[in-house]
């Protein structure tokens, strides 16, 4: 069986050239297209040397039309702004799509859905296997904790994240939500400064720290009278959630036409 062929946007970004250095050498996987934005530095450089990796004879291109002329599913890990319009190329090239980009605002989101709507396309704001193991469990305890226990979500990531609360943590808070029957637009609280008054009884809380060059934290606490009870996780590489998204990037080729979470691809649903 041939190796899946992956086209990466964004490669000589933090994100991208861990997906060209583990799609690359990785099992099932080969880097086949590379993208940047117009006028990046790396532009015409092989991938595989801006990886660290040595030469793979991909070339990083302006165009991701071309970079994502051999591939079967392009991996995305930009800005929303750029996603938009990836999203655009691969739905019209007729190829499936990972999409792990956060911070996109309900336009954004809506075009990217149009979009893709005729390929399969794996979207999820954390691509980690561990993150979403995490939800799973999340779900159980908020289904089994009623609002008498207080809800507060805290996550923490390098200090050049750019979108805050995290799309991890709103998904977490989502998830909170659902549990509960409840909407996080109607229960969640997003800071909190001066004389706030006491806590509303079934606020679902959310606080975003940031520093240094952490990858990213979460902790869901839930906290009442005489315990509480902590859930987290924590990443100390970016490669956990690379390594999630070639996961999701081997698991979409070949599926319906459709939108798929990594809940999907772990067959937690």
């Amino acid at each position: 069986m041939r190796p899946v062929r992956l086209a990466i946007t964004g490669a000589a970004g933090r994100m991208g050239v861990r997906l060209v250095a583990l799609g690359h050498q990785g099992e099932g996987t080969v880097v086949t297209g590379a993208a940047e934005r117009a006028g990046h530095g790396q532009i015409g450089h092989d991938a595989g040397m801006v990886a660290g990796i040595g030469p793979i004879d991909v070339t990083i291109s302006p165009d991701l039309k071309h970079a994502i002329g051999r591939a079967d599913v392009v991996i995305d890990f930009s800005v929303p702004e750029a996603s938009v319009h990836h999203a655009q190329v691969a739905g019209s090239a007729g190829v499936p799509m990972v999409l792990g980009t956060t911070g996109i605002n309900p336009e954004q989101q809506s075009a990217i859905s149009r979009a893709l709507a005729g390929v399969p396309h794996v979207q999820a704001p954390n691509m980690s296997v561990g993150v979403n193991v995490l939800l799973k469990l999340l779900h159980m305890a908020a289904s089994a904790l009623d609002d008498s226990y207080d809800v507060e979500i805290v996550e923490m990531h390098h200090r050049h994240k750019v979108d805050a609360p995290s799309g991890t943590a709103l998904r977490l808070a989502r998830e909170v939500a659902a549990a509960r029957g409840v909407s996080l637009d109607g229960h969640g609280v997003f800071a909190r400064h001066g004389v706030t008054g006491p806590r509303k009884r079934g606020a679902i809380g959310l606080q975003s720290l940031r520093g240094g060059d952490v990858a990213g934290d979460h902790t869901v606490i839930f906290a009442a009278d005489g315990e509480r009870i902590e859930i987290g996780h924590r990443a100390s590489s970016r490669d956990t959630f690379a390594l999630g998204a070639i996961r999701a990037a081997r698991w979409v080729v070949g599926r319906p036409a459709g939108a798929y979470d990594m809940q999907d691809v772990l067959g937690l649903k």
